[in-house]
C-alpha cells in the first residue's frame, strides 16, 4: 500500500505517489480519452487520492476530460487540485494573472471538473508572471476565495525554486500553504532539498512533479521539444542505458528515488495508460536500489543540477 503523508498544515493527508492529469490533455479522440477516463478510475483505487491539473494542459481539455472520469468517482475519494494564470487557445499559449481572471478561472474549472469544490488552486508556473503581481493581485483573489469556502488551500507552483522562495518572503504568513516544484527532485537534480527547511519552517506542504524529468530519464528517450543542454541529455542516456543492462529500467529507479523522502508529501506522475498507473504504484513502493542509484548519479556526474529556463 502506497504511504500517506501530510501536506503542510493544509489537514490533507495524501498519497505519497499522485496523478497529475496533464497527459489528458494531449487526448484527442475517443479511444484514447475513454483510456484516459480509466487512468484516472485505476488510479484511485490504487490508492493514490491526489489529483493534480490545470486549465492549460490541452488548453482546457485535460480538465474537460478529467472531469468525465471524475462524475464516476465519489467526491470524499479524491483531493483534486488545479490552478490559475496560465492558458491557452487554438493551439497559441496565453497567461493572465490579474485577479478578476483568477477567480473568474476557478469558476470555470469547477465547471469543466463537475465539482462544485477545489481542495487546493495553484497560481500555475509563476516565473511568466511578474511575481509582485502575483503577491498583490492573483494570491488575494485565492485568499478571498478560500474566506468564502469555494476553496480549500492555496499554492504556488514553478520550475524555478527561487521564485517560489521569493514569494514566500513578500506575502503575509498563511497565504500559501503549499508549493509544487517539478524536475528537482530526481535522478538528475535534486536541488528541492537544499528548500526543505525553508518551506518546513514555514508549514508549507511540498509536491514534487515529474520523477523521469520530462522524459530525461526514460527508455523511450528525451523528446524533441524537451530544454534540457545536450550534455545532460547525453549524460542521462548513458544512465539509462546502464540501468538497461542491469535489466532494470531506470523508470523504476527514477520512480523510487522520487518517493523516498518523506518530507515531500507527494510525487506526480502523468499517463493516459491504465497499465502504467499500474507499474507506478509498484515502483513507488519499492525500496531505493541503493547501488544502482550510487552507479546512476555517479555516470550523470558533473550534469547533475544542470538545469534550464522553463518554456
Amino acid at each position: 500500500m502506497l504511504p500517506y503523508h501530510e501536506l503542510g498544515k493544509t489537514g490533507m493527508k495524501i498519497s505519497s505517489l499522485s496523478f497529475g492529469a496533464s497527459s489528458l490533455g494531449g487526448v484527442f479522440h475517443d479511444l484514447k480519452e475513454q483510456e484516459g477516463i480509466e487512468a484516472v478510475h485505476t488510479a484511485v483505487d490504487a490508492g493514490i487520492n491526489f489529483i493534480d491539473v490545470s486549465p492549460y494542459y490541452g488548453h482546457y481539455k485535460a480538465e474537460t476530460v478529467l472531469g468525465k472520469a471524475l462524475k464516476e468517482i465519489p467526491r470524499d475519494r479524491y483531493y483534486l487540485s488545479t490552478k490559475v494564470g496560465r492558458y491557452g487557445k487554438d493551439g497559441v499559449n496565453t497567461w493572465d494573472y490579474s485577479g478578476k481572471r483568477a477567480t473568474e478561472s476557478v469558476y470555470e474549472s469547477m465547471e469543466r471538473l463537475h465539482v462544485d469544490y477545489i481542495d487546493l488552486i495553484n497560481v500555475h508556473d509563476i516565473e511568466f508572471a511578474d511575481l509582485h503581481q502575483v503577491v498583490d493581485e492573483t494570491l488575494p483573489a485565492l485568499v478571498e476565495l478560500r474566506e468564502k469556502g469555494v476553496v480549500g488551500h492555496v499554492g504556488i507552483t514553478d520550475l524555478q525554486l527561487e521564485n517560489l522562495q521569493w514569494v514566500m518572503e513578500h506575502c503575509p504568513e498563511g497565504t500559501v500553504e503549499t508549493v509544487l516544484n517539478f524536475c528537482h527532485h530526481c535522478l538528475c537534480d535534486d536541488k528541492l532539498v537544499d528548500y526543505l527547511d525553508f518551506f518546513e519552517e514555514r508549514g508549507i506542504g511540498i509536491i514534487n512533479a515529474s520523477p523521469l524529468s520530462m522524459g530525461l530519464l526514460s527508455e523511450r528517450g528525451v523528446p524533441a521539444w524537451h530544454p534540457a543542454p545536450q550534455p545532460l541529455v547525453e549524460a542521462c542516456r548513458q544512465a539509462m542505458e546502464h540501468c538497461k543492462q542491469k535489466d532494470y529500467p531506470i523508470e523504476r529507479l527514477a520512480m523510487q528515488y522520487a518517493v523516498s523522502n518523506p518530507r515531500i508529501a507527494s510525487t506526480l506522475f502523468s499517463t493516459t495508460n491504465p497499465q502504467n498507473v499500474l507499474k507506478n504504484v509498484a515502483y513507488a513502493q519499492e525500496t531505493v536500489d541503493e547501488e544502482l542509484l550510487r552507479e546512476v548519479r555517479q555516470i550523470i556526474g558533473r550534469q547533475i543540477r544542470v538545469s534550464w529556463k522553463n518554456s
